[in-house]
Parts: structure tokens; sequence; C-alpha cells
């Protein structure tokens, strides 16, 4: 366990649950929480390593004052960024959340130079993109949680359909983290039982349609975007880092010529382990499924170009 140094740069919602899941499974040794406002990090810091008193393993949590107290971590997780405002452009968006992104990267690269990057903060393959542009590190040291997250909220909606197999559910989406996303129920299982055997076409268009809505179902509710799935998806990537576990898991990740594509953040299957990313599978696409990863694709592309042309990486 000594060594197993996970920083979260971000204390909100996602990244506190993050730790929390982490604390509560005993997945590492220590875990440091960072925020712009210090007291809210330090104030759930103790407050989720009060609760380690009744966790298997004895998770010591921090906060962290100033960026160089997150030094010599193995994973780095970055939840930092703001929301979209009323009146505020996708444009401004893009921009406000990449200049965060760069003094943030500038931390880790400083501070911990050997930790692999996952990227939680929104848009997310945009700024998986950021952190590869300002490091130039290898790809595999980087990525962003996606197919996790969205994987989850999938087989959540497989459940509700066919009634059983919980816990059971392997179900793949690819794409991008957003309205483009690609849940993809014809290589996903309910106890390995492929899912085409088990409902109809029409019902897989609809848990289609409902996992791409997921978010915005729970936003609808609560009135702020969801932070235990979310959570507990980035745990369970740290986990497979930590314990190069080498699970199948999407992730955005850089290609360099799988799929057709170079130079583009998209999430893909991978395999986890303790390089991050230890190998890309390339998937066989039929042509629909080929469009569609294309309009993923490009939407991503757009939201490069514009930080592109703000001269964002000049």
């Amino acid at each position: 366990m000594v060594g197993r140094k996970v920083g979260i740069i971000g204390a909100g919602f996602v990244g506190a649950t993050a730790a929390y899941s982490l604390a509560m499974l005993g997945t590492c040794h220590e875990v440091i929480l960072y925020d712009i406002s210090p007291g809210i990090a330090l104030g759930k810091a103790i407050d989720i390593g009060q609760s380690t008193n009744y966790s298997p393993k004895g998770t010591i949590v921090t906060a962290a004052e100033e960026p160089s107290d997150i030094k010599d971590c193995d994973v780095v997780v970055i939840t930092a960024g703001v929301p979209r405002k009323p009146g505020m452009t996708r444009e401004d968006l893009l921009m406000i959340n990449a200049k965060i992104m760069k003094e943030v990267v500038e931390n880790i690269q400083k501070y911990s130079p050997d930790a692999i990057v996952l990227c939680v903060s929104n848009p997310l393959d945009v700024m998986t993109y950021v952190i590869h542009q300002m490091t130039g590190w290898p790809r595999n040291r980087i990525l962003g949680m996606a197919g996790a997250l969205d994987g989850a909220r999938m087989a959540y909606q497989i459940h509700k359909s066919v009634g059983f197999g919980s816990g059971q559910i392997k179900a793949m989406v690819i794409g991008d983290h957003g309205q483009n996303m690609i849940p993809y129920p014809e290589i996903s299982v309910v106890g390995g039982v492929p899912l085409g055997q088990l409902i109809s076409k029409q019902e897989m268009e609809n848990i289609i349609a409902r996992t791409k809505e997921g978010g915005a179902e729970i936003v609808k509710h609560l009135g702020t975007s969801a932070y235990f799935a979310p959570g507990r998806a980035i745990s369970v990537m740290v986990e497979a880092i930590l314990d190069d576990s080498k699970i199948v898991m999407s992730s955005s990740v850089l290609l360099e010529g799988e799929y057709g594509y170079k130079d583009v953040t998209v999430g893909v299957p991978v395999v986890l382990g303790a390089k991050g990313v230890e190998e890309i599978i390339e998937l066989e696409l039929d042509e629909e499924m080929q469009a569609k990863f294309a309009a993923s694709v490009d939407s991503i592309r757009e939201g490069i170009s514009v930080l592109k042309q703000n001269n964002f990486f000049a």
C-alpha cells in the first residue's frame, strides 16, 4: 500500500465522492484533495478522513494547501473547471476551462512528473487533448474518464429494461462524452448473454436514448450534475491502474491512426493497467457505426479548433 498516492484536483461533489470511494475501498495508501478554495478541500478531507475509521484499510486523506503539496503522486485526477452559466457561449466555456487546465497541468508536471493523469473536467475529450498538448507525455499516461460513467449509465438502463442481471451487465459506450456518445448495445451483455438475444430492436433504441440523456435526467431532478456515479467510475479506473488489473474499459485517449483518425482524443475501449493505457482495442465498426463515430470525432475536433483559433496552443 505504501506509495499508492492519488491526488485529486478539484474538491467539488465529483472529486470528493471519488476520494470517498477510494478511501472506503482502501484502494490507495493516501488521497490528497486540492481545490481553489482551500477550506472546501480541508473540510472534505477531514470529513472523509474521519469516515476511514470504518473502512477496511486506513487510507490517509489530506488537503493540499499549495499546488506543491500534490507531489509524487502515482495518479492525478483532474475534476477542476467551471460549469456553463447563463449567457456564456460554448467558446467562452472552452477557453475558461482550458486556461484552468493549463495551470493545473503545469503544476502536475512540476510536482508529480511521473503520474498518470485522469481527466474528468468538461468538455472531457477536448480537455484530455489539452493535457496531451501541454505535456507532450506518452499517450498511455493521459486518459479521460468517459466510458466508465456512460457505460454504467447504460448498464442501469439495460437492467431497467430486462429486469435481471444486476451486477452482471457489461455495457460499452464509445465516442465523445456528450450528445454524440455512442452506446453500443450490439456488443453489450447480461451475464455473458448478448443483449440482442434478450430484448427487441426498439428496446435497444430506447436504452440508447435514455443513456445519452442520463446526465440531463439527473440535473432535472437534482438541479445539479451527478456525482455518485462519476465518483465511483473514477475510483474504478484508479484502482485498475494501481492494481495493474488490465481491465477493458472505454476511455478517452489520443488516437494515432486507430479507427482511421489521428491527433484527436475520443472514447474507445482500452486495457487499463499500471502503465495507464496498456493497449487500445480497435473494434470493427459497420458503416452505420463508422458514421456515428465520425460525427463524434467531428464534434470533438470542433472544440479543439476553437482553442486553436484563439491561439491557445501558441
